[in-house]
């Protein structure tokens, strides 16, 4: 699924799961904390209006994605008192989705390790 499928189903968004469909565009692991707290911080750093969003993953349509669960990585980034690990709201214009993809981690350059695995 691309970043418009999701916006397809509701223009506002939980920052995991919009997370989650960036690295599936550029199949990338999704299953790094460290990896999304630098992409929050990207997003922040891009002067994007983020509301903090108290995130149940059961109501996010699927507890697994990609054959991974997104209630332990949630939980994961609970642990972290780090504002880069919480959940939050986004809009996903077309800006919005622009500097989504301009987020560069060495880790999305790559096939993740879990990726090569499962093929």
């Amino acid at each position: 699924m691309t970043l418009e499928e999701l916006r397809s189903k509701a223009l506002f968004q939980n920052t995991i799961d919009t997370w989650i469909m960036l690295c599936d565009e550029k199949k990338s692991d999704w299953f790094l904390p460290e990896d999304y707290k630098k992409f929050i911080a990207h997003l922040f750093q891009s002067g994007l209006k983020l509301q903090k969003f108290p995130l149940c993953i059961k109501e996010t349509g699927g507890m697994y994605q990609r054959g991974r669960d997104k209630t332990q990585f949630a939980e994961t980034l609970a642990q972290s008192t780090d504002p880069n690990a919480a959940a939050y709201t986004i809009r996903l214009s077309d800006s919005t989705i622009n500097i989504i993809r301009q987020f560069n981690s060495v880790a999305l350059q790559s096939v993740s390790l879990f990726d090569v695995l499962r093929s």
